[in-house]
């Protein structure tokens, strides 16, 4: 069985793109997600990974699914093979 992991580069790449289609600050999504600034920043540099209560409160911040979200990533990673 191979190492499978979820590259945190991927999701903030996918975070930040779904953020900019939205025209939506960082500050602007951060304070509606109820994250720091700082945080979000964080992890769209791919700093850090959201956990899933993070993923959640900005999918809704961003009027999303986070299906939505997830599914951006999934394609980021199938583009990186």
């Amino acid at each position: 069985m191979s190492d499978i992991y979820l590259d945190s580069q991927v999701v903030g790449e996918a975070i930040y793109f779904c953020r900019r289609q939205k025209r939506m600050s960082q500050e602007v999504l951060s304070g509606l997600a109820d994250i720091g600034r700082t945080h979000l920043s964080a992890i769209e540099r791919g700093e850090r990974k959201p956990t899933l209560e993070t993923l959640y409160r900005i999918s809704n911040a961003l009027n999303m699914n986070m299906s939505d979200i997830v599914k951006e990533i999934e394609k980021r990673l199938k583009q990186a093979e």
